[in-house]
């Protein structure tokens, strides 16, 4: 790929691939935007400012748990709870570890005295029979019977008075009924309490599986119901939404803020394209696209600096997306490294046809962890660099060529290792090409399941930006379809700030 490619053509193609969409939407964003219609039951509704107490406060901030938990559970197949100590030698784990090694002595005591005191273990007794109870459906009343009568904390402390307390016999019957209730990867664990035969130990153990058990159960439920969240999603997360914008008025400023930066951004290139074009007539106000803006918006995020708290309404995503920003920053390095060496070595490795697929299994696992603070990405660069050189020079031996100069392999280190400067200009060309592919993804219709043409530069990291690309296309589509009605709300506003003061369609801006 050669270096002295037309890059203005990436700045009017990005235009020229979004006039379709930008046509079509003007006439659109007035009457949509303008339109004063009765609202509809899922529209946002816009409320009076006011003063939030603490209760109110609380009361949004669980709405946005709830609606952090559904979209993960919907959107997140791998979603699951998992059972996580405390790391090993920490103050959090020395302290737990302390309090229970006291607590579990302390029983021991009690139930090596003569007679055994038992009012410690009647508790756990207690609270085991609650746990047990837990895990049953409303139907199941025999065996809720039967753990209610065996597990009678009345009946064991006046069998304790006697000192007529069958503690083992309690345990047997738990562990028993914990092997019916338990999911089958429990059974192992199951065996291994049947195996122990210090009473205290084995309570203690008991309650380790029951932990395991609640986790099991838990995540039972959220199997059960990710198909329900999924196919009820979108309403579930506007009405929780506008549950959160009720109680905090202020809950879309962020958002706000970012709409009109994508807004002020537009303004500024549509100037600039006016300056440049001599008979372009500067009187007339500019008629900017909703969904030119709300694209562009979310091409933002791409580059957003996390530091920064994101808008409101994809703080559910915020993981995600950042994730996506992360692996678009390794392949644009990848993609970086393979042009300046394609240019550099042109000849040198045309008899390795297999060569960019080789780079980037070179590139891939010197860049892993890039975006963490203690990584060094030059010293990184620099193994990359070394790495291409020995590579090369032992396919040219092979076929009995002369291998590279020392003058052409510090060139080559030395471009690669410049690629992480402040407007390096390849850096800089191929941001700009997976910015526009980005863009040219935004610019499909909804329906179309077909990717954009590759821009050049691009192709040895293909399966890889198509693969991203999918899943932040399916992220920005799912978050137009919830908040599209509050973005209406929000751009009628700013790029109408004169149409009546009406509430917004459901319908959201076309994609």
């Amino acid at each position: 790929m050669p270096l002295n490619d037309d890059q203005n053509s990436d700045s009017e193609s990005s235009r020229i691939s979004e006039s379709t969409a930008a046509s079509s939407d003007s006439e659109y964003s007035r009457q949509s935007f303008n339109s004063d219609s009765s609202s509809k039951p899922s529209s946002p509704a816009s409320s009076p400012p006011k003063v939030i107490t603490f209760d109110e406060l609380m009361a949004a901030a669980r709405n946005l748990t709830d609606l952090t938990l559904a979209h993960e559970i919907a959107v997140n197949a791998n979603f699951c709870i998992k059972h996580e100590d405390f790391p090993q030698n920490s103050l959090a784990g020395t302290v737990k570890q302390i309090v229970h090694k006291a607590f579990w002595d302390l029983l021991e005591s009690e139930l090596n005295e003569d007679p055994p005191e038992y009012e410690h273990a009647i508790k756990l007794f207690e609270e085991i029979k609650e746990i047990l109870l837990s895990f049953l459906t409303p139907g199941a009343n025999r065996i809720r019977n039967q753990i209610c009568e065996v597990l009678d904390t009345d009946l064991i402390r006046q069998q304790a008075e006697h000192n007529a307390v069958d503690i083992h016999g309690l345990a047997n019957y738990i562990i028993n009924t914990m092997g019916k209730l338990c999911a089958p990867i429990r059974d192992n664990d199951i065996k291994q309490l049947k195996a122990t035969n210090n009473i205290v130990e084995l309570l203690r153990q008991i309650f380790h599986v029951l932990d395991l058990m609640k986790m099991d159960m838990a995540n039972y439920t959220i199997q059960n119901l990710r198909p329900y969240l999924q196919r009820n999603l979108v309403d579930y997360e506007r009405t929780k939404f506008q549950e959160i914008l009720e109680e905090t008025p202020s809950a879309l400023d962020l958002t706000t803020e970012w709409i009109k930066e994508s807004i002020e951004d537009e303004l500024s290139s549509i100037s600039d394209e006016s300056s440049s074009s001599p008979g372009a007539d500067n009187s007339s106000k500019p008629i900017i696209s909703p969904t030119l803006v709300l694209n562009n918006g979310y091409l933002k995020l791409l580059q957003w600096d996390y530091r920064k708290t994101i808008p409101e309404t994809l703080i559910t995503d915020e993981v995600r997306l950042q994730e996506l920003r992360e692996k678009l920053n390794q392949l644009k390095i990848i993609a970086c490294v393979c042009l300046i060496t394609n240019n550099m070595l042109g000849a040198a490795i045309v008899g390795m046809p297999d060569f960019a697929e080789q780079l980037k299994r070179i590139s891939l696992p010197l860049l892993e962890g890039m975006n963490k603070k203690t990584f060094d990405l030059k010293e990184a660069l620099k193994a990359v660099g070394v790495q291409i050189c020995s590579k090369v020079n032992r396919s040219l031996n092979e076929r009995g060529l002369p291998t590279l100069s020392e003058e052409v392999e510090s060139n080559l280190m030395g471009q690669i290792a410049h690629i992480v400067e402040e407007n390096n200009p390849i850096s800089s060309l191929i941001d700009k090409r997976i910015q526009f592919f980005m863009r040219s993804l935004l610019a499909l219709p909804h329906f179309q399941k077909c990717m954009p043409a590759m821009p050049g530069g691009l192709s040895v990291i293909q399966t890889e930006m198509e693969f991203v690309g999918s899943q932040y296309a399916s992220i920005v589509n799912f978050n137009k379809q919830v908040y599209g009605p509050f973005y209406a709300n929000i751009l009628r506003k700013l790029l109408f700030p004169e149409a009546p003061m009406g509430k917004a369609e459901t319908e959201r801006p076309t994609n």
